[in-house]
């Protein structure tokens, strides 16, 4: 008896996913190191000066991890309540936090206790940050204020009460060394300049304001809330150059790339978005397990790090790139081990014995082994081959058919079973590469069951939608060959209009050459 060949599934072409510049640049980070914090990872920001340490801010603490590693190196956990918004001074001595009970703290980087301590609100103060001048900090907190203060002195400057909700969010201009920006709830983000008594500018978002960021040239400002992530022209008065929506839910957090060429967004979707930012179009996305609180990027771009509700901070790093292998010596072993015949290549009057490769078979395989025709069906009808692969169902279908047991697989059936058949054939039926098969399914299965249509609810509306998926079908089908007659038209009048052109120019051609022999 010949061996048993297992039912051959035909490979359907996928459309495979575009493969760009981008998605090679950021599949290039490694596989995430996880660590895991306090509380939720409410503010991430690195060290703008080598090595590129980064302060991670989780609820009391503030840890600062080095590049590579897994532990922290400095904590500063001298906090009653939550700590918020550790951030770096440009030289990255320094570093500012707020607090729950309304403080605001000053650390050296390499010391432990607070060097400054900026005291004058009673609510938490979420926002802190320095200005370009590197001797004054801004802050904003839930008392609706934004305020500056001295460094030297640890004394209030000036104080602007103009939002009218909790002030959440800002970042200072790297060019000017007196504009910073705040967003706040109350749906507007403000620019703010040290020398005025009030606001410069008011930008409208339209919703809760979570996040702003300021290009490097100072020109463009990014602001997140909602689900939206709208870019505005701060030179042309705050006017609305681009409003993205990819996420579909809040958007918590921004950062640019070091060289401002691509922004990225982390919402509470579990999704981060990488936008171009001549096209403003996203080149490439980065999936997680939870919600997104926090992310930031190295300034060499080497390390992407996002912190997460639940106080998991993922670390990626960027491959080294590959060297060239004549510079790269290979390190020779130590020992050599010699197996006999190890390198031997056979020749050509040599015979090569090959051991036979056992094939595990499938279950519909070993059921349609033996015979069994109505369980192997029954086996491909589970519902996880039935939606992630049903081209395996369509073949063990039409391999039945091939048999000439089609007909009896389907018979005999409960409502549950019929249910199921009908579901999945008017599903698929319309699918090209599906349908010679399951319209020969339908008519068997409507052969079958047709004495007891009417006695079942559920059969009988599947049955409807199978009848309305191929009445659907036909119509598309025939206004597409209405459209291809219109076609066959307008191409059969290009053809006549360029055939007479030719036909012109060919007479014109000779009646020049009569004229020009005329004048010989």
């Amino acid at each position: 008896m010949a061996a048993y060949k297992p039912v051959v599934v035909p490979a359907c072409p996928k459309l495979g996913e575009k493969i760009t510049q981008d998605t090679l640049y950021w599949r290039g980070y490694k596989t995430p190191v996880q660590m895991k914090e306090f509380g939720a990872v409410s503010k991430i920001d690195f060290s703008p000066v080598p090595p590129y340490n980064y302060a991670v801010t989780a609820s009391s603490r503030i840890h600062i991890y080095g590049r590579y590693s897994q532990e922290p190196i400095r904590t500063f956990s001298r906090f009653w309540h939550a700590a918020y918004c550790a951030t770096y001074r440009d030289d990255g001595r320094l570093l500012v936090a707020g607090s729950e009970e309304g403080t605001i703290s000053l650390f050296d980087v390499s010391g432990k206790a607070a060097l400054r301590q900026f005291k004058g609100r009673t609510k938490p103060v979420h926002l802190v940050g320095f200005l370009s001048d590197k001797y004054r900090v801004f802050s904003g907190g839930d008392d609706y204020s934004s305020t500056l203060w001295d460094i030297p002195s640890a004394t209030e400057i000036t104080s602007y009460s103009e939002h009218t909700d909790y002030v959440r969010c800002g970042c200072a201009s790297k060019v000017n060394a007196d504009v910073f920006v705040t967003g706040s709830y109350d749906h507007t983000v403000k620019l703010f300049d040290a020398r005025t008594k009030s606001s410069v500018m008011t930008i409208e978002h339209g919703h809760p304001v979570e996040n702003v960021l300021l290009f490097p040239s100072g020109g463009l400002l990014v602001s997140a809330g909602g689900r939206y992530v709208k870019v505005w022209d701060v030179l042309k008065g705050g006017q609305l150059l681009v409003s993205l929506k990819n996420h579909h839910k809040t958007v918590t957090c921004l950062c640019l790339n070091s060289s401002g060429q691509r922004l990225l967004s982390g919402s509470l979707d579990r999704h981060v978005k990488i936008y171009s930012t001549t096209s403003y179009r996203v080149v490439h996305s980065f999936n997680y397990a939870t919600s997104i609180l926090s992310l930031a990027l190295s300034p060499e771009d080497e390390t992407l790090v996002v912190g997460m509700t639940n106080g998991v901070l993922n670390v990626k790093h960027r491959k080294p790139e590959e060297k060239n292998e004549d510079s790269q010596k290979k390190r020779q072993p130590a020992y050599r081990t010699y197996v006999k015949g190890r390198t031997y290549m056979p020749k050509q009057e040599d015979f090569c014995v090959s051991k036979p490769v056992k094939r595990a078979l499938r279950k519909y395989d070993k059921l349609l082994r033996s015979f069994q025709s109505s369980k192997a069906l029954d086996a491909v009808l589970e519902p996880p081959i039935m939606l992630h692969t049903p081209e395996v169902t369509v073949a063990v279908m039409q391999e039945l058919h091939r048999r000439g047991t089609l007909r009896s697989a389907l018979a005999g059936r409960d409502e549950k079973q019929v249910n199921l058949l009908l579901t999945f054939v008017a599903r698929r039926v319309i699918e090209p590469r599906f349908t010679p098969v399951l319209v020969t399914v339908a008519d068997m299965i409507t052969d079958i069951y047709q004495p007891v249509v009417g006695q079942s609810a559920v059969v009988d509306k599947q049955f409807l939608k199978l009848q309305q998926a191929i009445g659907k079908e036909i119509d598309c089908q025939e206004e597409l060959l209405e459209v291809l007659g219109m076609m066959d038209t307008l191409f059969a009048t290009f053809t006549k209009k360029g055939d007479t052109c030719l036909e012109e120019n060919k007479s014109n051609g000779v009646a020049e050459i009569i004229e020009t022999n005329r004048n010989f």
